[in-house]
């Protein structure tokens, strides 16, 4: 039985989702897992040593990573580096499937390769369009890239792209991952 560490960075609440179900499907595999904000992480403190596999994620808004997340990633690179781990970025472009491998998606590219940490698994989820919760800066800002993204601009839409099948697979793949 492995003991797991999901910590994970929201703005909207949908990587928190994807990253409850990571944590409980590796729950309902029959392991030990716990799930923390970086937030949470970062003021409360994380017994490393509890852990035999980390998982992180985060979102990505505008072409890029919360400075919180990053923070935390690279103040922890060593420990993360040390054991075996994984990452996922949320991102409405990975509704495309040529956007949702690390390969294809800019985003995780680009993080791949200007960041200190280099996690040894990556994957890439597909986000949520979700107009009516976001502000109203954040949804007019999104609904222009939509537009030229060819995606959906209608103000009241809510549309989860996330392949919640794959996210389950993800978090068994995560599992068999060795140091």
């Amino acid at each position: 039985m492995k003991t797991v560490l999901v910590v994970y960075d929201s703005r909207s609440g949908h990587t928190a989702r994807i990253a409850r179900r990571i944590w409980e499907t590796i729950i309902a595999e029959g392991h030990q897992a716990d799930m923390m904000h970086v937030l949470e992480a970062d003021r409360e403190g994380v017994d490393w040593n509890k852990y035999d596999l980390v998982i992180c994620g985060a979102p990505v808004l505008y072409g890029v990573f919360r400075k919180q997340f990053l923070a935390f990633v690279n103040r922890w690179k060593a420990v993360l580096d040390a054991k075996p781990n994984s990452f996922f970025n949320v991102t409405v472009i990975a509704r495309n499937p040529a956007k949702a491998t690390p390969e294809g998606n800019v985003y995780c590219r680009k993080f791949l390769e200007n960041n200190p940490w280099h996690p040894k698994d990556v994957k890439c989820f597909a986000g949520k369009v979700d107009y009516p919760n976001w502000s109203w800066i954040d949804a007019k800002l999104i609904q222009m890239i939509m537009k030229m993204t060819k995606g959906p601009t209608e103000m009241t839409a809510v549309i989860d792209y996330t392949d919640w099948e794959a996210v389950e697979d993800y978090a068994r793949h995560c599992l068999t991952l060795e140091a």
